[in-house]
């Protein structure tokens, strides 16, 4: 067989050539934008000429921060596709941490959105790699600014030539891109993913039995390009010529759902929370989402509730994913199996609930305390992980890298998995709450009070207890117009776990704090709760 490199590039260039008049429909700050993979083929190759005017060269690591939009998309092909490095930087992570990892990556060029120059302009003083600033706007002229020197994207454009090759001085295990981790606790730490790597978790997301992604599919990626490369959906939407659908800065649920219904969206990814919002704005609403046959749903595990509105209210299709930052992300999918179609509408629930099983691809163990565990969907094991598109180190970190030893990711999450092969997430092990030598997982008992009509969100975390070591608090966002006391939702739930399971307490709040990404951010609530029982 011919040994031939796969590359981020030549991707984009199967799009021009073979779906030239198929759209990218981006949302801007100030207009919408649609463009033919022809034309965002011509745009990236006068990208890369302009970078190379500027001095970027190869390994040179090129920044953004930015929304999900066309100009995002024809970076994340020009740094790699000229053998520089795309990496995206969260810009919902706070000042001390965006330094923190543009310096920790080393970032020649920032490409930034109009309305995060304000951001940037305050800490430059302590950016010591950047010698470049781009501005991505609409607007004819560039911005007031003290970032200097300080370029507008759209005049670039206009001054390369559309001509501009590929470079084939690639190997296909160089650095195509880096991710940072949304550092929950600690440093955000870098991941580095390879040409191979993006290209094989692509060929992953086309699988019929993953998320099928096809050129008759509109893809609209909901999960910030920011976030492990929108998990990916850029890339193979891409690729396979799929429709693109671009929400923009600052989307809504009003216009989510707009773009499904005028766009005729049929895959989408986001976070539960994303879900959640949606989910409120089509009870309230009048739209067509007839055109979705999947909603992705990853980063955490899915309230039964909400997967159930989905399905059955909305008669969209509703699959949970589970990945990480270390893993590009895409581990494992849920989809019910040929001869699982006769289980009954509860039991299917069920099993859509849990996290499915591994990609074809990927290597997974999961162990206990005392080594492996028994596939009987009892025991609790941590998840570990190889394969092609599974980071083996941090960017140049050290001291995190036991994450990584003896070949295997060490995910950090603990599962269940059943005589199917299929995962079920029971927690992070920190969030694990151990309560007179008994585990229980939060998880469990959030998907149970979620599944409550009147709740909108739920979050339970552990506090000490001096004579059980711990135990569960619930905390609990009602929906609008709900006045649901503690004792009735302690008695919704308690027929499904033991009493010890059961929260000591629910407390009630107007909003629970989140990662950046979405996630419930955990560290914080338990600060919170904490103060609030010092205070009684």
């Amino acid at each position: 067989m011919m040994n031939t490199q796969l590359l981020v590039g030549p991707m984009l260039e199967h799009a021009e050539t073979f779906f030239a008049k198929k759209e990218v429909i981006s949302q801007t700050h100030d207009k919408l934008h649609r463009l033919t993979y022809k034309e965002i083929g011509q745009r990236t190759r006068k990208l890369m000429d302009s970078l190379q005017k500027l001095g970027v060269a190869k390994g040179d690591r090129v920044g953004t921060l930015a929304w999900n939009h066309h100009r995002h998309l024809e970076i994340y092909f020009a740094a790699p596709g000229m053998g520089a490095v795309l990496h995206t930087i969260n810009i919902r992570l706070s000042p001390e941490h965006i330094v923190y990892i543009i310096n920790h990556a080393q970032d020649k060029v920032l490409f930034i959105d109009e309305d995060i120059l304000p951001l940037i302009e305050k800490i430059k003083s302590q950016l010591t790699t950047v010698e470049t600033y781009i501005v991505m706007t609409d607007k004819a002229e560039v911005p007031e600014s003290g970032l200097h020197p300080l370029y507008s994207y759209e005049e670039l454009l206009a001054a390369g030539d559309p001509s501009t090759p590929f470079s084939e001085d690639i190997d296909e295990n160089d650095p195509a891109g880096i991710c940072y981790t949304s550092a929950t606790t600690g440093k955000p730490k870098g991941v580095t993913y390879s040409h191979r790597g993006i290209v094989l978790h692509s060929y992953a997301l086309g699988l019929a039995d993953a998320a099928a992604i096809s050129e008759s599919d509109v893809g609209m990626p909901v999960v910030p390009q920011f976030h492990v490369n929108a998990w990916g959906m850029p890339f193979a939407c891409t690729w396979f010529g799929s429709t693109q659908v671009m929400p923009g800065p600052r989307f809504t649920p009003q216009r989510l759902a707009a773009f499904i219904d005028t766009y005729k969206v049929t895959i989408t990814a986001g976070v539960p929370t994303i879900w959640l919002a949606l989910a409120k704005e089509l009870s309230e609403g009048n739209y067509d989402t007839s055109s979705l046959r999947a909603v992705l749903c990853g980063g955490s595990a899915a309230p039964l509730g909400l997967i159930k509105t989905f399905e059955e209210k909305f008669r969209i299709p509703f699959y949970h994913a589970y990945g990480a930052t270390e893993t590009t992300p895409l581990v494992t999918f849920s989809r019910l199996k040929s001869y699982q179609q006769d289980l009954s509408d509860q039991e299917k629930l069920q099993e859509r609930s849990r996290q499915g099983i591994l990609v074809p691809g990927l290597k997974m163990k999961v162990m206990g305390a005392n080594g492996p565990v028994a596939w009987n969907d009892q025991e609790m094991g941590e998840l570990l992980l190889q394969g092609p598109w599974i980071a083996d180190s941090y960017n140049g970190d050290d001291s995190n890298n036991a994450a990584f030893a003896d070949g295997w990711f060490h995910t950090g999450d603990v599962v269940t998995v059943d005589e199917e092969g299929t995962i079920k997430i029971v927690d992070r092990t920190k969030d694990l709450i151990k309560s007179g030598g008994e585990w229980i997982s939060s998880v469990d008992l959030e998907n149970a009070l979620m599944a409550h009509d009147s709740v909108f969100e739920a979050s339970v975390v552990g506090i000490p207890d001096p004579k059980w070591q711990e135990r569960p608090i619930a905390c609990v966002v009602l929906k609008e117009g709900y006045n649901t006391t503690k004792e009735e939702l302690l008695d919704f739930i308690r027929p499904q776990f033991a009493s010890y399971w059961l929260p000591d307490d629910v407390l009630f709040f107007d909003e629970i704090p989140k990662t950046s990404v979405g996630k419930f951010l955990k560290r914080q609530l338990r600060e919170q709760v904490k103060a609030i029982y010092s205070k009684s």
